[in-house]
């Protein structure tokens, strides 16, 4: 097997992981980020600290490593330089159409919707104060509010009252990533539950579903899931027909984190991510035969992915900080510990902030154990769990 030169642009917590499955692959790696001592930069070969929305010095960067594979893990990438990249050789995972289609919403938006003629809720789009408001009246009260680019649920709101909807915009705007300042509108489904269908797509080989994944989020960001969750046989073959168009339309090997609104009327497709998933991370308690960043790498390399199997059931509970700090330390790790069916992943970023995801708490147990059980074991091991 061909040694690859991969060039990784995002080098957090899901890079950090996506770099030692490639690495157990016997692949080198050059971890960016915009950051220096990013997660990914602590186990990658080399490194690059760059603004990754300057265009120019996304090509010095390429230019210099002549990397065989580009792998996307952030939203905010120069992405329509990819299709430069694609010309001169270089694989871009999944592919540069799907890169740059899933860093914007309104392109997966509207390809979703409008191409493809999946399920979604209704949405508006508006660039000043006037359209904004326009649009929060045609959808109607409550509704939710996203910037076009973001991630980890920046600039995430949900309009309550007519009181919300300037301070909705606002926030919006500041959560804003790059140079996109357009922000959706969409209309409040409410729904039962969310959930991740990690979704696999092979060079050589025919698309695959992981054991869906349920999730519960705060403030637009996840704060545990658990695999498999509970979903009716008829939803979940709908959620993977649509999974499998999308991708499809959107082209490329690699693992897409797709999700999913579960409501009385049926399954309604919410987001697309075209890599490896922050709810994902509970496939790091060895719920699967190949956890979702080891199937990444398999994917995006050619190699064979026979199956994915359910193997044991799993939770994953984040570990948040609560203020700046550009020193800290973990207490409570070693009681976690005398915890069986318990592990721990501390990510190693290098500073602190309000809401930073810092850590994961991970439990499992057998596919005869309760799920639910399974589930608040995490979160209560967790919440024992301080960053000081």
């Amino acid at each position: 097997m061909k040694r690859h030169k991969i060039l990784l642009l995002g080098s957090g917590e899901l890079g950090k992981e996506v770099t030692i499955a490639l690495q157990r692959l016997g692949q080198y790696v050059i971890a960016v980020d915009s950051y220096p001592n990013a997660p990914a930069m602590q186990v990658a070969h080399e490194h690059e600290v760059i603004d990754m929305l300057n265009g120019d010095a996304l090509d010095r960067v390429v230019t210099k490593h002549q990397p065989d594979l580009i792998v996307p893990e952030i939203e905010a990438i120069r992405t329509e330089r990819f299709y430069d990249y694609e010309k001169k050789g270089i694989t871009v995972v999944p592919s540069a159409k799907a890169a740059n289609f899933t860093m914007n919403r309104k392109a997966i938006r509207d390809l979703a919707a409008k191409e493809l003629h999946l399920r979604t809720a209704r949405y508006l789009y508006a660039t000043t104060l006037e359209q904004f408001k326009s649009a929060v009246y045609k959808i109607g009260i409550p509704c939710v509010v996203k910037p076009l680019m973001s991630s980890s649920g920046k600039g995430q709101s949900i309009i309550k009252s007519e009181e919300d909807i300037e301070k909705s915009w606002t926030y919006a705007l500041e959560g804003s990533r790059g140079d996109y300042k357009e922000i959706i509108i969409e209309e409040f489904i409410k729904f039962n539950s969310e959930i991740t269908l990690l979704t696999v797509t092979q060079k050589n080989g025919k698309t695959l579903f992981c054991p869906p994944i349920g999730h519960r989020q705060e403030r637009g960001d996840y704060q545990e899931s658990w695999q498999p969750c509970a979903i009716g046989e008829a939803d979940l073959m709908e959620a993977q027909q649509m999974a499998a168009k999308v991708t499809e339309a959107l082209t490329g090997a690699g693992i897409w984190g797709v999700e999913f609104f579960l409501t009385d009327n049926g399954v309604y497709f919410s987001e697309l991510s075209p890599r490896p998933h922050d709810t994902g991370m509970v496939t790091l308690a060895n719920t699967q035969n190949l956890s979702e960043f080891e199937l990444h790498a398999r994917a995006i390399l050619g190699l064979p992915i026979p199956e994915v199997q359910l193997k044991q059931h799993g939770a994953s509970a984040v570990l948040l900080a609560s203020a700046e700090a550009t020193s800290y330390a973990f207490s409570g790790i070693p009681e976690l510990l005398q915890n069986v069916n318990t592990d721990v992943r501390m990510f190693g970023k290098p500073t602190t902030r309000p809401y930073r995801r810092m850590g994961v708490v991970l439990t499992y147990d057998s596919l005869q154990s309760d799920i639910e059980q399974v589930k608040q074991k995490a979160i209560d091991l967790a919440k024992k769990i301080s960053i000081v």
